[in-house]
């Protein structure tokens, strides 16, 4: 008899199938990064201008839903995967760690970026990208974003547990986070009502 992946929780602590293909697709990010440093100067310099954080605008649009984002409050984020000229933006961070943790996810993973909510206005962020391999998540807070109950992103420990104090979850790093905590059927807290 087979489990459904979506219900199955391994009870030994054991790695699902589904985080080790996740955590391959952002292994890849890694070692794409650290290519640049074997080829020549000038492909170097202009492959890390390229991978550099896009602003989006009014008509930026989320890669899953279509959802613009400078309506919506929260952290937004941007993947950068291979053979792509432009990022791929997500309207919360929720939509993100969902993607880049699906096991259905194949596509190289150059760079990512989330905003940095300790300098960011929450209600309209712009700008303050960081890399979000280096960022600090509160998973489990009572603010939203445009998914409902969202991950919030920090450069600076000192912040994440400030709003950690102040509107409650956890503070991981990029590797803690787990599919389980990125349900998007029910957002990051399996908030049914949205």
């Amino acid at each position: 008899m087979t489990t459904p992946t979506t219900l199955y929780q391994p009870r030994c602590g054991c790695t699902t199938r589904r985080q080790l293909l996740g955590w391959a697709a952002l292994a890849s990010l890694g070692a794409l990064t650290g290519l640049g440093s074997l080829t020549g100067c000038s492909q170097a310099d202009s492959g890390a201008q390229s991978l550099q954080p896009v602003e989006f605008d009014r008509t930026t649009s989320c890669e899953l839903d279509g959802m613009l984002l400078a309506d919506y409050p929260g952290p937004k984020a941007q993947v950068r995967f291979a053979g792509q000229d432009k990022p791929s933006f997500f309207c919360d961070t929720v939509e993100l760690f969902a993607t880049l943790l699906a096991g259905e996810q194949v596509r190289a993973v150059q760079a990512v970026y989330v905003q940095d909510m300790g300098q960011a206005d929450w209600d309209a962020p712009k700008g303050h990208w960081i890399d979000a391999k280096s960022a600090l998540y509160v998973v489990g807070g009572k603010r939203h974003g445009s998914m409902g109950p969202t991950i919030g992103s920090f450069a600076q420990e000192a912040d994440a547990k400030k709003f950690a104090a102040e509107y409650g979850g956890k503070v991981l790093r990029f590797a803690d986070i787990t599919p389980a905590m990125v349900d998007l059927s029910g957002g990051a807290q399996h908030d049914a009502r949205m």
